[in-house]
């Protein structure tokens, strides 16, 4: 026999059956494809996961925009060189209010789009939240700290946040790379249009190159000894851990398997 779909009422119930509490705050990762049919889709899953945290609680996400970048890096699909003037002149600039974001899921593009949600103003890395402490979340988000101590996850550890993965791995945590910029890193140049009190402008910056590369083996190396919260979510395998806690272990693994330490 097959199985019912996951419902709004049943998430809520696998999330508190995980973990999650009312008043947490909690930032997200999720797969649709691996929670399973839901009606309503990536809107019921947000729905539950707001019933769950209630009005004291909130709810984060990354809304990231890659394609806000130089041409000259794109690879998935690159277009030819003679175009890249063009893009770099013509690219709209970020907007927190309408650029969508890019590679990070349906749960997560729900969310930047719900009423009410506030998203951080950075033209590549942006987060977006709902629920209690959304606007001071996403107040601070310092161009050259894409997601260091001047960015919504930094706040995130401050206030003592949990990490939700649905259905995927570490290798897509991002709290983990903030514990790239507490080892040394190699600094690269990043660009993209933005908007300023002169108009839009296409702008260079220097910041952190992060890489999630190895985030798979941090992850495993992790886990055995982490505060981590083990369950099923609809279909989905899911976890949930501290934000401190992940990013203090990041910063040691990564001093020691990325510099030798």
């Amino acid at each position: 026999m097959t199985a019912l779909p996951a419902t709004r009422t049943s998430l809520a119930a696998d999330l508190t059956a995980l973990g999650l509490v009312a008043g947490d705050t909690v930032i997200a990762h999720s797969s649709m494809k691996a929670i399973g049919w839901v009606p309503g889709g990536q809107v019921a899953v947000v729905q539950a996961l707001l019933d769950v945290l209630g009005p004291d609680g909130t709810l984060v996400v990354p809304a990231q925009t890659g394609g806000n970048s130089d041409p000259k890096h794109w690879s998935r699909p690159p277009v030819p060189e003679e175009w890249w003037p063009t893009i770099r002149e013509h690219m709209p600039a970020f907007d927190p209010a309408i650029t969508p974001s890019r590679g990070i899921g349906a749960v997560a593009e729900s969310v930047r789009t719900w009423p009410g949600a506030v998203r951080s103003d950075h033209p590549h890395t942006s987060f977006a939240a709902i629920g209690a402490n959304a606007a001071a979340l996403m107040a601070r988000h310092d161009l050259d700290s894409q997601l260091g101590e001047g960015s919504p996850l930094r706040a995130l550890e401050d206030v003592g946040a949990r990490v939700l993965l649905l259905g995927v791995g570490f290798d897509v945590c991002t709290a983990f790379h903030l514990a790239e910029y507490r080892v040394p890193m190699r600094k690269t140049e990043h660009s993209g249009a933005v908007r300023t009190e002169r108009g839009r402008e296409w702008i260079t910056y220097v910041d952190v190159a992060t890489d999630s590369d190895d985030f798979d083996r941090l992850g495993a190396a992790y886990e055995p000894t982490a505060t981590i919260l083990h369950g099923q979510v609809g279909n989905a395998d899911a976890r949930l851990f501290p934000v401190r806690e992940a990013v203090a272990f990041a910063t040691d693994w990564l001093r020691t398997n990325r510099h030798g330490e």
